[in-house]
């Protein structure tokens, strides 16, 4: 598929990052380019803080990363949304991804644009000084990428790994700083996903002429981080709960493959082993012979442009639904919200979740959770204060 070809671009840009480097693990490198790129990336986005600061306040949202210009005026809108609901708060976008920050820079798909990872954001916020910090995770399930957000990035700043900070400082940071969850992170989330995909009039109109399917990332066969995977199946049947015409597969989990989704579609029992959960479930024969497709995921990148709609690539899901026999488009005429300014309502488009308003209201109010956590046992905590 469309994604070895992209695995096999991601090894080319993992190999000229000797160039193009913004991962926080470079500082450990022997490379001397390499550790003066991390401290001019550095001075970069201390500037942005200083310059930008009017609080003490501050939420940093988290994304994968990408290098489409849909997306990042997707990224945009986010951010203007967090700046509009957080009176009070300065909002900051990362990337997590080394490989989308570097093809970024280097100007992959449309004008080289800078994005910098967690580590440096979060060190040019502790250095500014900033009193509460809530890291917002814009990961559609608690996987990989949000398992190396919390686990490793806001871990590392709260040891103060690199020793940028005073102990004054992060004693001061103790119960003060909070991981905003993914948009799926509990099973009823799933559901509350849910009722707000079915209830948008672009996809409550597709799914009353036919198929619906979504295409979400997952985590790689073996690596199910907390149980994330089970989430996609929860809220397929969430959604069928709603309309039988739903389903939902992933690019990477196994079971879920488009493939399997066209099995469901086939009708029969299908048992699923996804970490240490079982499930078993049941599908009637669909014989509806329309569908549409739509990411499931924050933005819509190489896998929905790639691996869910290219009509080039035999193996994408637009190929394989049509081939099936089911007249199938991966594109719509019918979404109001576009938020790439080249696009305009009535042409066509790949909306993914955070193009939608309500959705990003879900991952909101997991912000707004996070927030209430502040100055509580459930914030986290630093060594310097932390009980033996």
């Amino acid at each position: 598929m469309k994604k070895i070809k992209f695995l096999m671009i991601a090894m080319m840009a993992f190999v000229t990052s000797a160039t193009f480097t913004a991962c926080g693990d470079d500082d450990n490198s022997s490379n001397n380019n390499k550790r003066s790129n991390y401290d001019r990336y550095q001075e970069t986005v201390n500037g942005i803080v200083n310059s930008q600061k009017s609080s003490d306040k501050v939420i940093l949202v988290v994304a994968f990363g990408s290098t489409w210009e849909q997306a990042y005026d997707t990224f945009d809108k986010v951010v203007a949304d967090y700046k509009s609901q957080f009176s009070g708060w300065d909002v900051y976008l990362s990337f997590s991804s080394a490989i989308c920050i570097n093809n970024a820079r280097a100007g992959e798909n449309v004008a080289p644009r800078d994005y910098f990872d967690p580590e440096h954001w979060l060190t040019a916020i502790g250095l500014a000084g900033y009193k509460q910090i809530v890291v917002q995770s814009l990961q559609v399930i608690p996987g990989e990428e949000y398992r190396r957000v919390r686990d490793t990035y806001v871990k590392d700043f709260m040891n103060n790994r690199n020793g940028d900070f005073t102990d004054a400082y992060m004693k001061s940071l103790d119960l003060n700083v909070v991981v905003g969850t993914p948009l799926m992170a509990e099973e009823s989330d799933a559901q509350a996903l849910a009722t707000v995909l079915n209830n948008e009039p672009d996809i409550k109109a597709a799914v009353n002429k036919g198929i619906v399917a979504f295409m979400g990332h997952g985590n790689p066969e073996g690596y199910d981080y907390y149980g994330g995977n089970i989430r996609y199946l929860q809220l397929e049947d969430a959604l069928r709960n709603l309309n039988k015409s739903y389903y939902v597969g992933t690019v990477d989990m196994k079971e879920t493959y488009a493939e399997d989704v066209l099995a469901h579609i086939g009708g029969g029992k299908f048992d699923y082993q996804v970490g240490d959960m079982g499930k078993t479930s049941y599908y009637d024969k669909n014989t509806a012979t329309k569908a549409q497709l739509y990411p499931l995921m924050s933005i819509a990148g190489d896998h929905a442009h790639n691996d869910m709609a290219d009509p080039e690539d035999p193996e994408s899901w637009y190929s394989l639904f049509n081939d099936a026999g089911i007249e199938t488009e991966a594109y719509e005429t019918n979404f109001t919200e576009a938020c790439w300014k080249k696009y305009k309502s009535g042409d066509e488009y790949i909306p993914a979740l955070a193009e939608r308003a309500k959705v990003r209201a879900l991952w909101m109010n997991h912000t707004r959770e996070a927030i209430k956590k502040l100055g509580t046992p459930d914030a986290l905590s630093t060594p310097t204060t932390a009980s033996e």
